[in-house]
């Protein structure tokens, strides 16, 4: 199969992206990545064996950050063979992009370029704050399917649950989902995966927004009557999870792999670049962002 070459853009603060992405295609250097800023990177990338465990026939092939000095490093630490100073410099010499930057305020500017360029582009979580912005930002695809967006925890095996498992449990009343860091960012990883549980519930009937103690939880019921609750705390070191409650039991689901969970995504982004597959629907991403606009406080 011919090789997909990526570029890779990069970085917002507190993200590792386009180190922990470029190595999940490419491999990488012991030492080089564990001087990166996010030790939980070559911590979890230790795990896997190389090139076992990457993603084939794909590779990052070009980076750009908005300092030379870090794509250095991104490049040494991933085995990326070329460094752009200006991302558009990418167009013509890659066959897609991922723009692995969760600054959502910049989505639409950094991936406008190559959206009209007519490249597949892979746009980190969350896609927008606001139901217009990401209207904004799909109005400039030039196919269907040209933008992939989603949160790898939405891919995770272990945030899934079979027919067999929400039998056993009974009609779903309500679900808690939590995790750690903040509403604007990282709320999606938890919003994402209920949504794929619960199916089709329409819309949300009524938001509730509170803010107590660190903790921003924001209520959505639903016309069905289903409640699902998502909290994000901060700072305070919160693990993702899901607790489903059904009306004659309970699940809890707790995320655990990081990497299966990242791969995962980016072989349905490669899929989706090669015509084999569609991405994540525009109506769940939508869905998704409505419940985050919901959920964010007037400043």
């Amino acid at each position: 199969m011919k090789l997909l070459r990526l570029g890779v853009l990069g970085l917002s603060e507190g993200n590792g992206h386009p180190y922990s992405w470029s190595a999940i295609f490419n491999g990488y250097d012991k030492q080089v990545m564990s001087e990166c800023a996010f030790p939980v990177i070559p911590a979890y990338l230790s795990r896997q064996e190389f090139p076992r465990d990457a993603i084939p026939d794909a590779r990052v092939t070009h980076v750009w950050t908005q300092d030379r000095e870090l794509s250095r490093h991104v490049a040494a630490a991933a085995r990326i063979e070329n460094i752009i100073d200006e991302y558009e410099e990418m167009i013509g010499q890659v066959d897609a992009i991922l723009l692995a930057r969760d600054d959502a305020e910049n989505h639409r500017t950094m991936s406008a370029p190559f959206l009209q360029a007519g490249l597949p582009v892979y746009i980190d979580k969350p896609l927008a704050l606001s139901v217009a912005e990401a209207e904004k930002i799909y109005s400039m695809e030039k196919y269907p399917g040209q933008i992939f967006t989603c949160s790898a925890l939405g891919c995770a095996r272990e945030l899934r649950v079979t027919p067999d498992q929400l039998s056993e449990i009974g009609e779903l009343k309500q679900i808690e989902a939590r995790i750690g860091n903040s509403w604007e960012k990282y709320a999606v990883h938890i919003i994402e995966p209920v949504l794929r549980i619960t199916g089709d519930q329409g819309d949300p009937a009524r938001v509730q927004v509170e803010t107590k103690e660190g903790v921003h939880r924001v209520t959505a019921t639903w016309s069905t009557g289903l409640v699902t609750r998502f909290s994000t705390h901060g700072e305070a070191p919160v693990a993702p999870e899901i607790v489903l409650i059904g009306r004659t039991g309970s699940l809890s689901l707790a995320f655990k792999d990081t990497y299966a969970a990242f791969k995962s995504a980016l072989e349905s982004f490669v899929a989706v670049a090669r015509r084999q597959k569609s991405p994540v629907s525009k109506e769940l991403v939508m869905k998704i962002v409505r419940i985050i606009e919901a959920g964010r406080f007037d400043d």
